[in-house]
């Protein structure tokens, strides 16, 4: 079968990329540390009207070293790491309870930047998930009554009926606790900001993290 002339060569082809006025970065500006960095531009891309910036793709290994991503929601970025929340029952907690390492890639193509993030990750104690959970939406809220995140499910009538049963409870016991979820911190050794340029000559900064726990910077070819 001839491909080159197909609907989805078609469509690859003639996909853009960045197609919008990109922003400047002078590395030699950026702070000493990576967190303001990620807090100025993660600000930035919400006034650029990026959409779902909060979003990231979750990277971690399973039991046979097979790596394994996701998408996931970021619930904040402080002095501990990057953090999100999941069913410790899940996949990726099963994963990040026997190798607690993990990356994170956020990608603003309104902007052309990646954020990418690697470190150890902890979890944190059953009243932060507890506050985690209940300063979210009550949808979020049934969705972790719910449960049996990747587990297989026999039907979507299953679904429908565990779904609708969890919306209730959740409505009428708006304090209910969810067991198994479970906050995550990203306790980084590295991050690097990428910095599109229309004419590929991009910027990427990365910092790493010294035997004293401090950062280094240093410039990565492109």
């Amino acid at each position: 079968m001839n491909t080159s002339q197909s609907p989805f060569i078609e469509a690859l082809r003639s996909s853009r990329v960045w197609d919008t006025e990109l922003p400047a970065f002078d590395p030699d500006a950026a702070p000493a540390e990576p967190l303001p960095l990620f807090h100025e531009w993660f600000v930035s891309a919400v006034a650029a009207k990026a959409v779902e910036p909060h979003t990231m793709a979750l990277a971690s290994v399973d039991a046979d070293g097979r790596p394994d991503v996701r998408i996931v929601m970021l619930h904040d970025a402080d002095g501990r790491g990057w953090h999100f929340a999941s069913h410790a029952g899940s996949a990726k907690g099963r994963q990040l309870a026997a190798r607690p390492e993990a990356a994170l890639t956020f990608y603003w193509p309104v902007q052309g930047r990646q954020v990418r993030v690697r470190g150890r990750v902890s979890t944190g104690t059953p009243e932060e998930a507890y506050a985690d959970l209940h300063a979210r939406t009550p949808g979020a809220l049934a969705s972790a009554l719910v449960g049996h995140q990747s587990e297989v499910l026999d039907s979507t009538r299953t679904l429908a009926e565990a779904s609708a049963a969890a919306w209730e409870r959740a409505v009428r016991e708006p304090e209910a606790e969810a067991p198994s979820w479970t906050l995550y911190v990203v306790e980084p050794s590295e991050v690097e900001f990428f910095q599109g340029d229309e004419r590929r000559r991009h910027v990427r900064l990365r910092y790493r993290r010294t035997a004293g726990g401090g950062w280094e910077r240093e410039l990565l070819w492109p």
